[in-house]
């Protein structure tokens, strides 16, 4: 047993990117090895961090997307909820149970604000009355992140997400995890390195922006390691796994402009003349993510008629109703009553206007939170201009889309070899990870 542990949750990580990567395939070697690691369906950022930290999968953790819609309130709420969200207990939960010395931080994993660890740090920033926004970041203990900002500054939000995206803002996750741990000394540490996800759905994962970003995130890695080893943490378990892996797209899905044509979208007008979806009014609408989408259909006399709008729709492969939802791991309640998921090299678009000129003001600017869906063209905007084109063929890579043969399949690396003997030929599964951080403090069984 080793005296702390380390998880790095690495969205983008190829096993043949470790050959690019001294500081981390260093940890696979000596008494260290790797193995295949096959993400869970969904395989996007939320519910592979929850599968992670809980080892179960969306079904039981109930993340089933990168945001949630609340049918009751009409709400969407993308990239903004707390930790009260997932409905499994998480590593530190259980650590705790065991032994309440064990300590956890939570650093950048994006459902972590409010969680139960002892240590944690994520963005949150202040919106003001005039509509800008102060850089901020929820920490525990309080009093933290004022810290960390003396010798650090601000966290840089505007490297984290969008046009500016860069290491910049992992750099100052490490740096600031260093300072946490020389400080607090936790006992397991689970980070966000999120640095991957940029250049590899912006230009393509083979691209050669994209080979420079793995050096990058290598570099900021092996800092990493030195600081919690200058902080005295040198019994360290270093586990490093992928999120997911990203692959080419060619080809973008409008399912809401599919709807719309049916008339089945409720439409507003915002202040400037967009057209602004109104999702509790809509006879149905669906709520995108990378390679698959959930359908939410109000009434449920509707529910086929809906579905079969989308099966022979030339750019999506699969259209899993009710209990077929099972089939990929999503027959919860909080999912759309209809799943959708892209042919491979596709991806969806949330886009419901049919006429550039008519689309809602936000649109055109990063906002993660207005959109009811992910928009990985945030990435694209124009500087000059400080506007978001509306052109999703720009995308070159994506992910979501179930890991079924290898070249969907990540990586699990451990400074331990032993810590990886229950792995089949095929590997470890992202549900698998928990219990290897927590067998290695002592706590088995459910």
């Amino acid at each position: 047993m080793h005296h702390s542990a380390v998880l790095l949750s690495i969205p983008g990580l190829r096993s043949q990117d470790l050959a690019s990567m001294p500081r981390l395939s260093a940890l696979a070697s000596g008494n260290g090895a790797s193995v295949p690691l096959t993400p869970s369906f969904p395989c996007v950022t939320w519910p592979v961090q929850a599968s992670l930290l809980t080892g179960v999968g969306p079904e039981q953790h109930g993340v089933i997307a990168n945001g949630l819609y609340h049918r009751e309130s009409g709400d969407v709420e993308m990239w903004t909820a707390w930790n009260e969200c997932v409905q499994s207990p998480q590593i530190w939960d259980r650590l705790h149970e065991h032994d309440e010395s064990l300590t956890s931080a939570a650093w950048f994993p994006l459902l972590s604000k409010g969680c139960a660890a002892d240590y944690f740090c994520i963005p949150a920033p202040h919106h003001n009355e005039d509509g800008t926004e102060s850089m901020w970041c929820h920490t525990k203990p309080e009093d933290l992140y004022p810290e960390l900002m003396e010798s650090l500054g601000h966290f840089p939000l505007m490297h984290f997400w969008g046009p500016l995206a860069n290491i910049k803002s992992t750099d100052w996750i490490v740096d600031s995890a260093v300072v946490m741990a020389q400080k607090f000394q936790p006992r397991f540490s689970a980070l966000y390195l999120q640095h991957l996800d940029y250049a590899a759905q912006k230009f393509g994962p083979n691209s050669e922006q994209a080979q420079t970003a793995i050096g990058e995130l290598d570099t900021a890695i092996g800092r990493l390691i030195d600081g919690y080893i200058d902080a005295g943490l040198d019994d360290v378990l270093w586990l490093a796994a992928s999120e997911y892996v990203i692959t080419e797209v060619n080809d973008v899905c409008y399912p809401n402009r599919v709807l719309r044509e049916a008339e089945c979208l409720a439409i507003r007008e915002d202040e400037s003349g967009g057209e602004v979806l109104v999702p509790s009014e809509s006879v149905a609408w669906v709520m995108v993510d990378h390679q698959f989408a959930h359908v939410f259909v109000r009434d449920s006399a509707d529910i086929e008629r809906v579905a079969e709008m989308f099966r022979q729709h030339s750019l999506i492969e699969r259209v899993l109703v009710g209990a077929e939802r099972g089939e990929v791991g999503l027959d919860h309640p909080r999912s759309g009553e209809i799943v959708l998921i892209a042919k491979p090299h596709a991806w969806f678009a949330y886009y419901w206007w049919m006429d550039d000129d008519r689309a809602p003001a936000f649109a055109r600017t990063v906002d993660i939170h207005n959109k009811p869906g992910y928009d990985p063209v945030e990435m694209f905007i124009d500087m000059s201009s400080r506007q978001t084109p509306l052109d999703a063929t720009l995308v070159r890579g994506s992910h979501g889309y179930p890991a079924t043969d290898a070249s969907r399949q990540g990586v699990l690396v451990s400074s331990d070899a032993s810590t990886l003997n229950h792995a089949s030929p095929s590997g470890l599964r992202d549900v698998d990870v928990a219990g290897i951080v927590l067998e290695n403090f002592g706590v088995t069984g459910e």
